[in-house]
């Protein structure tokens, strides 16, 4: 069991950002609740961190991002911008903790650092190609004053905020009881446990 540790992992904290997008996501839409999209990536990016300090090693964060895409997917629907999104926000975040993280020292400003390229980069690589590359019809309509305004006022609030969420969930993560949780005797067949019971619960509540 213990060899598939890493795999189990991303599929748990996946499950866990799939699910927050599947059922949260869709409670916040349906409520119209402003700067959705924007709570939904810094929770992202939270999660992107404290994962990523238990496992910093390139393209686990995108794998991350994959299984959450693919969570929503069976669970609420193939909505592409959605989608899209979720996985490209952790292409973004991959590159930046691939770039920023790779030393210990000064976590907290590399960490900032981190959330900010992160949220940034997932903004512009979702708009810019979900306009121009997929051509999805309101983006097209909507054009590059569109685009602007989601990279530079819904980025910029998820920027704001990720530049202290990301190094806090980076560090939190590193400390010593949950380390101690993470690598106990039972820490990952619970984890796959729990991954089965997300999609349980994501199969019930989804369409």
């Amino acid at each position: 069991m213990e060899k598939f540790r890493p795999l189990i992992w991303v599929l748990l904290f996946g499950s866990i950002w799939g699910i927050s997008e599947a059922v949260g996501g869709d409670a916040l839409y349906t409520a119209n609740i402003p700067l959705t999209s924007v709570w939904l990536s810094t929770w992202a990016l939270f999660l992107l961190a404290f994962a990523r300090a238990q496992n910093n090693r390139p393209g686990t964060s995108s794998a991350i991002a994959g299984i959450a895409a693919l969570f929503r997917l069976v669970n609420a629907g193939p909505f592409i911008c959605h989608l899209l999104g979720i996985f490209l926000l952790g292409v973004a975040f991959d590159l930046a903790a691939t770039l920023l993280l790779k030393s210990k020292k000064k976590i907290f400003l590399r960490g900032g650092w981190t959330g900010i390229l992160g949220a940034y980069g997932g903004y512009a690589f979702f708009a810019l190609i979900i306009t121009y590359v997929v051509q999805y019809e309101i983006w097209v309509t909507g054009g590059w004053p569109k685009v602007t305004e989601h990279i530079f006022v819904n980025g910029s609030l998820t920027a704001l905020v990720s530049a202290f969420l990301v190094p806090l969930g980076y560090r939190l993560s590193q400390k010593e009881k949950t380390s101690k949780v993470f690598h106990s005797q039972w820490a990952t067949s619970s984890a796959l446990v729990l991954v089965f019971f997300l999609w349980i619960v994501g199969r019930l509540t989804g369409f």
